[in-house]
């Protein structure tokens, strides 16, 4: 990392405060979090935080502050860094080692600045700070949170080796984050990416889905509700069978190549599209990946293959030789590869970012308060965590329910 650099410019903090309070105005139950706990409950502790340095981060960091926490920041991608938030935070007092278009050295380096700070708890965004963490056997850590899937994975395989070091809230398995983040937030947000970069019109367009998880269940219904024609590609067949059942196509990658117009990545998985792939497409199809990390779509084939042209922002052109070297064919491909709906477009939307940090501030607090009595074993979001999550979240719709009458609780606990 360049000596003495942190962010890429100071005079941004302005913009990213509007920014800051454009979020944190639609981000309401963050605020009844902080306004109705002791502001000491994060005294004395740092809480390092590597997540995408967006606005609605900014909430969730300047939350953990006004809680009484010191609080570090680097980012969660290269490439996701929004330099005025990075700014803004700086300016209040976060130390903050983030700027857009990190190369990978820096980025590990950044990571590496936030722990030499020797914060207490950690909140992940895809597991490479817990990773960090432990390859340096950072000792003051008492516990952490993890935000997405592929996080979880790498922390779970840390739990079966015996070698997790501190007890982990894995954010990303509560309800109120996995059913509405992960689907309608990354759904909206990926295609709010793609159209940014491409301008594509999606009606009557053919779009492929890889992976029907929940980002994949998101992205496929918001394109079908867009007017595009879907299909779905799996390799569990449960989910296969649920895309079927929720009316996509469903065929395998290589059947789907030939006719696909845009083609999305979401499975958490490498090497999904692969040169086989890639040479049955058809001239002008467009690659997107909204996974966490940048390992779907074999990029690495195609710049070694073709000499990329950026023909629009984040847009780059591959030239591809096919049918023996006689006849070339035009591939697009977005963000190169990384997470498009935070590299080309904002990520998701403060409102559905609220229910997520709302289950990742609660969670810090929780392993502030228990981390003695928590093994050092990946936990859920405790139940009544979630809970007042979703509570929280229809109060602030103005949305009221119904409750169980005694008879009815009476009912549902009996033999």
């Amino acid at each position: 990392m360049l000596p003495g650099k942190k962010i890429a410019d100071t005079n941004l903090a302005q913009k990213g405060r509007l920014s800051h309070e454009w979020a944190r105005a639609r981000m309401s139950i963050i605020e009844k979090i902080v306004v109705g706990k002791d502001s000491k409950l994060l005294e004395g502790l740092t809480v390092g935080f590597c997540l995408h340095v967006t606005k609605e981060t900014s909430v969730l960091v300047m939350a953990a502050k006004r809680l009484g926490a010191k609080v570090a920041l680097c980012s969660a991608n290269p490439l996701s860094v929004r330099d005025d938030i990075a700014a803004f935070l700086q300016q209040e007092g976060a130390s903050v080692f983030a700027w857009r278009g990190e190369t990978a050295q820096e980025y590990r380096d950044c990571i590496r600045q936030v722990l030499a700070l020797s914060p207490q708890i950690v909140t992940d965004d895809g597991g490479d700070m817990h990773a960090a963490a432990h390859r340096a056997k950072v000792n003051s850590i008492i516990g952490g949170t993890e935000e997405t899937t592929s996080g979880v994975k790498r922390l779970l395989a840390l739990e079966r080796s015996g070698r997790l070091m501190y007890p982990v809230i894995a954010v990303n398995n509560a309800r109120t984050k996995y059913l509405f983040d992960n689907r309608h937030g990354t759904g909206q947000s990926t295609l709010d990416g793609i159209m940014r970069a491409t301008g594509m019109f999606l009606p009557g367009a053919h779009v492929v889905v890889c992976g029907y998880g929940w980002v994949g269940k998101g992205v496929a219904a918001k394109a079908r509700g867009m007017g595009a024609v879907v299909t779905v590609t799996e390799v569990d067949p449960v989910r296969a069978l649920e895309a079927r059942m929720d009316g996509f196509e469903v065929t395998t990658l290589l059947d789907a190549a030939p006719y696909g117009d845009l083609f999305v990545t979401c499975t958490g998985q490498t090497g999904v599209i692969r040169k086989e792939h890639f040479a049955k497409m058809k001239d002008g199809a467009i690659l997107a990946n909204t996974g966490h990390f940048d390992v779907e779509i074999d990029a690495s084939f195609l710049y070694s293959n073709a000499r990329p042209e950026e023909v629009r922002p984040g847009v780059e052109r591959f030239d591809i030789i096919v049918a023996g070297g006689k006849k070339k064919k035009k591939l697009y491909l977005l963000s190169k590869g990384r997470v498009v709906n935070l590299v080309a477009a904002e990520g998701h939307p403060p409102e559905v970012m609220s229910l997520s940090f709302a289950n990742q501030l609660m969670s810090i607090l929780h392993v502030a308060k228990n981390y003695e009595k928590m093994e050092r074993k990946v936990y859920g979001v405790p139940e009544e965590i979630d809970l007042q999550v979703a509570k929280s979240a229809l109060d602030a719709m103005g949305v009221r329910i119904d409750e169980m009458t005694e008879e009815q609780k009476k009912y549902q606990n009996s033999g």
